[in-house]
């Protein structure tokens, strides 16, 4: 299988707004990406990741990620990377009271057994 996309380099903005990085076919194999600015007392919302996997790598600020159906919570801040398997309830909010900025990688989850 011969891979067309290209390499690409996006500027991360300073904007409150969210900030879409890749969007998937046919511009990846499938990744899509985003930047997320989460005012203080603010979350993205409970949703799944369905049968995706999402990485999440925090820049700013500090928070909680609920993970589960129990929405286990796990502290996170400015350096900390979470990842999050297929088929998982989780939620992130903003405990602190300066702006959690992170990016989000989600990518259809494969298994490969080489």
């Amino acid at each position: 299988m011969a891979i067309t996309q290209k390499v690409l380099v996006v500027d991360l903005n300073n904007s409150n707004e969210y900030q879409k990085l890749l969007d998937g076919q046919p511009l990846t194999c499938g990744m899509r990406s985003g930047r997320v600015h989460l005012a203080a007392g603010k979350s993205c919302g409970q949703h799944s990741t369905k049968d995706n996997e999402e990485l999440l790598v925090f820049l700013a600020g500090q928070g909680k990620l609920l993970i589960g159906e129990q929405l286990q919570p796990h502290i996170i801040s400015k350096g900390k990377v979470a990842y999050i398997p297929p088929r998982t309830l989780h939620d992130v909010s903003n405990t602190g009271t300066e702006p959690l900025v992170y990016i989000y990688c989600v990518t259809p989850a494969t298994i490969s057994y080489e």
